[in-house]
């Protein structure tokens, strides 16, 4: 075996290519003839009522698309209440794309009627079609042959029809190029014209809706004479009112403009206002949301405070009120004061940095060179007058002081002053000391 192989290896080889070659091709017609292999996905089955279902042929590769791409063919056509239902497989991920509002319309792709079925997916406000669901027949259309066109016409009008097309025809002729120069500068207005058009179709839906509303409205007015009558009399008295009231109306219209110039002032300055207070406003919005945060972390000292408040600083408050209005005269007469007493304490600022001021206090150890302030002086005075004042006898403490003088100035200064006489009186007296 394996050396009849062996010895047949080319003519092996060429049967196994011819045999996945046929494999291959026969794969893709079996594609292009829609034929859906096990592992594929269960299509998604949608159906559609036209009013005629003429040149569908399911299983000839007739396809349902969608802005012109394929999304599924057409598998079956049944005749129901005498109009065409047509079923079509869309395949698995397009399920979600028809909606209940969708639309379609019966095209040929060629002149032998080769159709397929342009479908309009619908808006995305419509719920999704479900399997099995039905376009209406109110939502498609089938496709329309020319002889049906022609045969609405008479006679004269289908020659003279026959005419046009044959001298278009002829004026037309090796003019295709110049054709599609003209279809494509006309494109803006074809644009344009799409905008009116669709505005027009606008405007027809709303006039359409106004005269329904109109009917309704005059319906109902026809329902109510007798509240008319009512809303017409008292319409009546209103403008009475106006009537009698012509004299204020008229001085109202005459302060309106005042009042409308001070408004305009008003409103400058509120929006002078609104532009301080929006960067204002822009910088509280971090402070405004972290609210709820704080309000959270005060929740435990409110609970715990409030014992304290109800309990202790009530009472203290309601103890302290008679003392608090003792107090208020006291604290009228100190405000009063307090202006004084601001320029006093000014004052003694002053003099406690006169006292404190030491210029020269960071000068080293040289004292002739150091200007010491009042407070190094006044703590030297207290030093020397204790080391002055440290002698005492029983009567206290004393200082010895001797003084020196002629006789002539003592006994002068002694004739100036009795008291200093009787403490000069010894040297004065004592010929030893002083002989006059």
């Amino acid at each position: 075996m394996r050396r009849s192989i062996r010895e047949g290896a080319r003519p092996f080889a060429a049967i196994v290519v011819l045999a996945l070659v046929a494999a291959l091709v026969g794969g893709y017609i079996l594609h292009q003839q829609r034929l859906r292999f096990p592992w594929e996905g269960t299509p998604f089955v949608l159906k559609a009522e036209f009013s005629t279902a003429q040149a569908v042929t399911p299983g000839q590769g007739q396809t349902v698309r969608v802005s012109g791409v394929r999304i599924g063919d057409i598998s079956k056509v049944e005749l129901e209440n005498g109009r065409a239902i047509i079923s079509m497989d869309v395949d698995p991920e397009y399920k979600d794309l028809v909606h209940t509002d969708a639309s379609a319309l019966m095209r040929p792709k060629t002149g032998l009627k080769d159709i397929f079925i342009e479908l309009t997916p619908g808006t995305k406000a419509a719920p999704v079609a479900p399997e099995g669901w039905t376009i209406p027949v109110a939502n498609t259309l089938p496709d329309v042959n020319p002889d049906e066109i022609l045969s609405s016409l008479d006679s004269d009008t289908r020659d003279y029809l026959n005419l046009l097309v044959g001298g278009a025809g002829e004026g037309l002729a090796t003019r295709g190029n110049d054709l599609k120069e003209v279809f494509r500068r006309f494109e803006p207005t074809h644009r344009d014209l799409d905008r009116v058009t669709a505005k027009v179709a606008e405007r027809r839906q709303n006039l359409r809706r106004l005269i329904h509303s109109l009917n309704q409205l005059n319906g109902e007015l026809a329902s109510k004479g007798k509240e008319l009558t009512q809303v017409v009399g008292a319409g009546s008295e209103v403008f009475d009112a106006f009537a009698s009231e012509q004299a204020n109306i008229s001085r109202a219209v005459g302060e309106l403009p005042g009042t409308l110039k001070q408004t305009t002032q008003t409103l400058g300055k509120v929006q002078t206002l609104a532009q301080v207070l929006g960067p204002a406003v822009t910088k509280l919005r971090p402070a405004v949301r972290r609210l709820d945060a704080a309000n959270q972390a005060l929740i435990p000292l409110a609970k715990e405070a409030t014992p304290l408040l109800s309990a202790q600083i009530r009472p203290f408050v309601r103890t302290s009120r008679p003392l608090v209005q003792l107090l208020r005269p006291a604290a009228a007469n100190l405000a009063k004061a307090t202006p004084d007493l601001q320029s006093s304490f000014t004052v003694l600022n002053h003099l406690f940095n006169l006292i404190g001021y030491n210029p020269g206090g960071k000068q080293g150890p040289n004292v002739a060179g150091r200007d010491e302030g009042y407070l190094f002086w006044i703590a030297w005075l207290q030093h020397n007058g204790a080391a002055v004042f440290s002698s005492s006898d029983a009567n206290g403490t004393f200082r010895p002081i001797t003084v020196a003088g002629t006789c002539g100035t003592l006994q002068q200064t002694a004739n100036t002053n009795p008291a200093l006489a009787m403490l000069f009186a010894p040297a004065l007296l004592d010929p030893s000391v002083c002989d006059f």
